[in-house]
């Protein structure tokens, strides 16, 4: 019986995979934790890592901005942003200073959640750009602190080591 597996109706809930990530996209640590994971190969690691790090930086792009609110005045004066245009004319751009994210103050993050019936996988990033992978049980809660002991362990006994070259692979 797998270590996730229902035992007289309690539900163990437990972490699959752990997947670091440099600020390149380059994959610099993984390790399963479970027995009978499926067994990918090297090269489909680097490949996961590469393809999560893309699709993380478009979901940050594409994070909708909201048109900042406008004063009663200003929306009463004419201006070419609220002049309406008429078809075949083209539309003067906007400022990007009139849009905002919908915390302002919070960066845009990307994906940070992805959760399937099979497992969940966060993504935590760090303000350097390394993003650490959690592939976990669905139903697992407290996943924010399980996380933040994955950095702080990384932080001590790899950020500290002065042996260990900054974005290349964590040799254990």
């Amino acid at each position: 019986m797998s270590r996730s597996a229902s035992y007289k109706g309690v539900r163990k809930l437990t972490v699959f995979s752990l997947i670091i990530i440099n600020k390149a996209g380059g994959l610099v640590y993984q390790r399963e934790f479970q027995p009978g994971l499926r067994k990918l190969s090297t090269n489909d690691y680097l490949v996961l890592a590469g393809t999560f790090h893309g699709v993380h930086a478009i979901t940050r792009s594409i994070t909708p901005r909201l048109p900042l609110s406008t004063t009663p005045a200003a929306a009463t004066t004419p201006t070419s942003s609220n002049i309406p245009s008429t078809p075949g004319t083209p539309t003067p751009p906007t400022s990007a200073s009139a849009f905002t994210y919908p915390n302002p103050g919070i960066r845009a993050t990307g994906l940070e959640s992805l959760e399937t019936d099979k497992f969940r996988l966060t993504c935590f990033q760090t303000l350097t750009g390394t993003k650490f992978l959690l592939f976990t049980d669905p139903m697992m809660g407290n996943i924010d602190v399980v996380m933040k002991k994955v950095y702080e362990l990384y932080s001590d006994y790899v950020m500290k080591n002065p042996f260990y070259q900054l974005e290349m692979p964590v040799r254990t």
